[in-house]
C-alpha cells in the first residue's frame, strides 16, 4: 500500500497532467477566444514590434477623462521602465471632471487603482472591472453610499464606467490575460481628470480653487502625471489615513 502511495503522484507528473494556464482558463469562454480570433495576431505583432515578449508581459495603464483616452503601457519583466505601446479612445464616459464620492452620482473615478477581475460574460459584452471604491475613496466619499462596480467595457454607453466599443475591449481584454498569465499579480490603473501638464492643471486649479477635496486629489495626481512622465516607472502610491497619498 505505501508503495501504490508513492507511485500513484509519480505516475502523474509523468503522465503530464498540468494545472491549466490563465490564458488557457479564460479561452474556456466564447468570447475569449473571440477577442483572440479577432486580436491575438494584433497583440502578438505589437508586442514584438517592441520587443516584449508575452511570457514576462507586465502592463499599466493610465485613464484621461477629458481626452478620453486609455493609455496602456508595457514592458518585460526584467526591464526598469515601461513604453507607450496602444492608446485606447474612450467611446463615452459619463460625469465631469473630478472624482467619484457617492453612488449615483454617474461620476468615473479619478485616482490611483487596479484591475480587480475580467469579465467575459458582461452585458456590455466583455469588462475589466476596476477596484473602486479605493482606500482614500472609502474617506473621502459618502460612507455607506459609495457605490462599486465600475468598469472599462465594451459597447458605447457610461453610467460612472468606460466604455471603449466592443472591439477596443477585445484587444485590452487579451492585453490583460496575457499580462496575468505571465505572472503579473496587480495591474496598475490611474484615473486623471486631464493630461495633467502645466498648463490643464492650472486651468483646473483655477477653474475649482474654492474645491479643497478635488484640489487635494488633483495635486497628487499631478505628482504622479510628472513623476511617471519623466522616469517611465510605475509610481509607488500609499494611501494616507485623510485620504491623500504619499507618491513616491
Amino acid at each position: 500500500m505505501r508503495l501504490l502511495i508513492i507511485l500513484i503522484p509519480l505516475f502523474l507528473l509523468c503522465s503530464g497532467m498540468t494545472s491549466d494556464t490563465f490564458r488557457e482558463k479564460e479561452l474556456n469562454f466564447t468570447r475569449v477566444r473571440e477577442a483572440y480570433a479577432a486580436k491575438g495576431k494584433i497583440v502578438n505583432n505589437t508586442l514584438a514590434g517592441h520587443s516584449i515578449s508575452k511570457d514576462s508581459l507586465r502592463i499599466y495603464l493610465r485613464a484621461f477623462k477629458t481626452e478620453k483616452i486609455i493609455e496602456l503601457w508595457a514592458k518585460n519583466s526584467s526591464d526598469s521602465v515601461f513604453m507607450p505601446i496602444r492608446e485606447f479612445p474612450i467611446c463615452e464616459l459619463s460625469g465631469a471632471v473630478g472624482p467619484k464620492r457617492r453612488y449615483r452620482d454617474l461620476q468615473v473615478p479619478e485616482g490611483f487603482y487596479h484591475l480587480s477581475d475580467l469579465n467575459p460574460f458582461s452585458k456590455y459584452y466583455l469588462s475589466i472591472q476596476i477596484n473602486y471604491p479605493n482606500a482614500s475613496d472609502s474617506i473621502r466619499g459618502v460612507r455607506g453610499h459609495l457605490g462599486n462596480y465600475i468598469f472599462i467595457h465594451g459597447s458605447c454607453v457610461s453610467s460612472g464606467c468606460l466604455a471603449i466599443t466592443n472591439d477596443r475591449i477585445r484587444e485590452l481584454f487579451v492585453y490583460c490575460i496575457e499580462a496575468y498569465n505571465s505572472g503579473q499579480e496587480e495591474i496598475g490603473i490611474t484615473i486623471y481628470p486631464a493630461k495633467l501638464h502645466d498648463d490643464n492643471y492650472s486651468v483646473l486649479k483655477s477653474g475649482y480653487s474654492k474645491d479643497k477635496d478635488k484640489i487635494s486629489l488633483w495635486t497628487d495626481l499631478k505628482k504622479s502625471y510628472d513623476l511617471f512622465n519623466k522616469t517611465k516607472v510605475q509610481p509607488t502610491v500609499k494611501f494616507l489615513p485623510d485620504g491623500t497619498h504619499d507618491i513616491n
